[in-house]
């Protein structure tokens, strides 16, 4: 069987982070480009990793018969025109969360994967997490009972990511706290819950405490080395929303940045009969009833590497043709959650989610 052909399109932190290693560590996979539009970046991934070659517009790798996976890692606005391109060039593709930056994209993604019948594949490596997949497993053999309602909690105290950059750019990124963490936390109770329809949603955005960019006080930044002094903030630095489903009702609560200094990250998927609480990243613990008594389990079992799972059954998909469970179909949900919840932020009422 021959390797799988890669092509790195964006060669920042989650690309160095997650991606290459894991293509690398592979035996059925192989890198054969690196490309960024700032050149020093793919080439010191050449340089780094010892393989492939650097170049630094995508469109000269499109028409290369030998590639045949592609991993989209660029900044979001760049997400939709990459993986289009690809997709009709007639490549697999992964492409890092969120999906895109408008729902409108997003949509636009999954038509080219449906007329060109390749793979497309969004980065919501919690699906593959060894313990998410637990909590699936529990949920889908009734232990909670009916789950009716799930609370999901991404909020830290002071944590603006590259402030006045382009995580903080609406153009560039789609939004802030919301499609930056919470589409993890979102895709993750859907994925969870079995990929229930959403109906409505409500929710709030509020961008405060990073318009004063020059005067922002904070403990540790992520992405410093892309902050501006001089730059745009216009993006929600937390958000709080209300999400009908045909399953269960999910409500969260999400901050960057809030005057409450607390970082509660966790998601509680109540039912019932029992309910679980997920430590983010993490283990989880059980509670219920036995024999008359309440009581608390808490599993021990081994974790895994989200990211390498992911990576690795992407390269099984290209090999076998087979759709995941971070196919466009099912992350487009999220994608359809988080275009409601900002719409309904903006004209101030609840949103209804044509599915």
């Amino acid at each position: 069987m021959s390797k799988v052909k890669a092509a790195v399109i964006g060669c920042g932190s989650i690309a160095n982070g997650a991606h290459i290693p894991n293509y690398l560590a592979n035996p059925d996979a192989e890198i054969l480009y690196f490309c960024d539009i700032v050149p020093w970046k793919a080439d010191k991934a050449v340089e780094k990793y010892g393989c492939g070659k650097a170049v630094y517009d995508y469109k000269e790798i499109l028409a290369d018969p030998a590639v045949n996976a592609v991993s989209v890692c660029t900044h979001n606005d760049a997400h939709a025109l990459i993986s289009i391109d690809f997709l009709r060039a007639g490549k697999n593709v992964l492409c890092e969360k969120p999906a895109a930056r408008i729902l409108s994209e997003a949509l636009d993604m999954q038509r080219a994967a449906h007329e060109t019948g390749k793979i497309l594949s969004i980065g919501v490596c919690n699906r593959f997490a060894t313990s998410v997949n637990r909590i699936k497993e529990i949920i889908d053999s009734g232990e909670l009972g009916e789950v009716y309602h799930v609370f999901a909690s991404f909020r830290a105290h002071r944590s603006i990511p590259g402030l006045g950059g382009d995580f903080t750019n609406k153009a560039v990124s789609g939004g802030g706290a919301l499609i930056d963490w919470g589409v993890h936390y979102i895709d993750l109770v859907m994925y969870c819950c079995g990929e229930p329809k959403p109906l409505t949603a409500s929710g709030e955005a509020f961008c405060k405490l990073g318009r004063d960019i020059k005067n922002y006080v904070y403990n540790g930044m992520w992405a410093r080395d892309s902050a501006k002094d001089d730059g745009v903030y216009d993006v929600d630095d937390s958000v709080t929303g209300l999400v009908r489903t045909t399953g269960p009702v999910i409500s969260f609560h999400g901050a960057w940045a809030q005057n409450i200094g607390k970082s509660e990250t966790y998601i509680d998927f109540i039912g019932d009969k029992a309910g679980v609480r997920l430590d983010y990243g993490g283990g989880f613990v059980m509670y219920g009833v036995k024999n008359g008594m309440l009581v608390e389990i808490v599993p021990n079992f081994k974790g895994n590497d989200a990211y390498k799972a992911e990576i690795d059954s992407f390269i099984e998909c290209v090999i076998d043709g087979k759709k995941n469970q971070a196919d466009i179909d099912n992350a487009i949900l999220t994608s359809k959650i988080m275009q409601a919840v900002y719409d309904s932020s903006q004209s101030h009422r609840e949103i209804a989610i044509d599915y």
